[in-house]
């Protein structure tokens, strides 16, 4: 997956996310002059789908019905009216908000329609532009409000981080020996991160953080990046470009700026000897000396081609040698006290991911670790 193929993806996932993005309106006429003047009513204002059938509209509502908020309909329709078009989203997709166009005043179809459809309102053509919009925007208000919308909101989300851990793990597949890298990297900064009292919300961002700490990493060439040994002089110049190059991918994309600066300096060190930028101290954002100090450990504690893993009492030692040098005092000495959680954490990362992720609550992940495996 390319770098543009990678924003593209989680750009559409995200435009739902974002409470300041447009909602979606699906129209449904099957004259194509009706349905030209319905989309210039509401181009800008809103994400539109069209179609020129209750059938054909179907199966839009089948594909997209989890991220449509509004549908207006004809009434007139071949093959399916209007009202057995609503009728049968009610029953599948019972949140999405229903408003009716018709050229007939028949009151007993227009009380059945209200009724078995959940009709938010009708609206009897022909209409000014500006009524319509009126009803839709009141429409759209009422959704927004419904409690449904959180139900939805909630499962796009998780669909947003199940995007973000498929990255993830395709990443630290590229190469057996860091299988499964990225999630205990992600773990070791949760449990150091907890102890730190963040809120709920910057919690979650520490974890996609480390989960696409390496992201950077999808412009390395697979020479390097699965070279069964030592990198060249050369080799590490452009390994160590990967930090820049992953804060470049992540600030891109909307959701993900906050944690642009984190991904970037996951390989600085408190002394200001680490790269991109050779940044020293409380320069470096605190999240960024936390994977730092998480994806040090790991490195140290995972087999690589040239040497095996260290025994975990061995790393610990070596933390504690560098605090004050390489990482930051306060945190190795936190991280240090919490050495028998991340031993654990260490040994059994699926049992650790349910206990300290935030955003994976609930999600079905499997979870495998050839480097894991081995360290223990």
């Amino acid at each position: 997956m390319s770098s543009c193929e990678l924003n593209q993806s989680l750009d559409l996932v995200l435009s739902f996310l974002n409470k300041e993005d447009k909602y979606t309106v699906l129209i449904v006429d099957d004259e194509e002059n009706n349905l030209q003047l319905l989309k210039r009513t509401f181009r800008g204002q809103y994400n539109l789908l069209t179609a020129h059938s209750g059938l054909e509209a179907l199966e839009v509502v089948k594909q997209y019905g989890d991220q449509i908020s509004l549908i207006v309909s004809d009434q007139k329709m071949p093959q399916m009216e209007g009202t057995e078009f609503l009728r049968k989203v009610r029953e599948t997709n019972p949140q999405i908000i229903k408003i009716l166009l018709t050229g007939h005043v028949d009151t007993d179809i227009l009380v059945s329609a209200i009724n078995d459809c959940d009709l938010f309102q009708y609206i009897l053509k022909p209409f000014e532009p500006e009524e319509l919009k009126i009803a839709v925007d009141r429409g759209i208000t009422k959704y927004s409000l419904s409690s449904n919308n959180k139900m939805l909101y909630n499962e796009l989300r998780d669909l947003f981080y199940k995007t973000i851990r498929s990255i993830s793990n395709s990443l630290d597949a590229k190469d057996a020996y860091t299988n499964g890298h990225s999630l205990r990297v992600t773990l070791y900064s949760m449990i150091l991160a907890r102890k730190l009292n963040f809120d709920k919300t910057y919690l979650e961002d520490i974890e996609i953080a480390g989960l696409l700490h390496d992201i950077g990493k999808i412009a390395m060439p697979q020479s390097i990046l699965c070279k069964n040994g030592r990198l060249t002089d050369e080799e590490f110049i452009v390994m160590k470009s990967h930090p820049a190059i992953g804060a470049k991918i992540v600030l891109n994309i909307k959701k993900l700026q906050t944690i642009s600066s984190w991904v970037k300096t996951h390989h600085e060190k408190w002394d200001g000897t680490g790269y991109p930028d050779g940044l020293k101290g409380e320069e470096i954002p605190i999240a960024g000396r936390i994977i730092a100090l998480a994806d040090t450990y790991d490195a140290m504690t995972s087999t690589r081609p040239y040497r095996k893993a260290l025994l975990h009492e061995v790393a610990i030692s070596e933390i504690k040698k560098w605090a004050g040098v390489q990482f930051d005092p306060k945190l190795a000495e936190l991280f240090i006290s919490l050495e028998k959680e991340i031993d654990e954490a260490r040994k059994n990362p699926e049992a650790a991911y349910e206990k300290y992720s935030i955003l994976g609550k609930n999600i079905d992940f499997k979870i495998t670790s050839e480097a894991s495996t081995q360290a223990s």
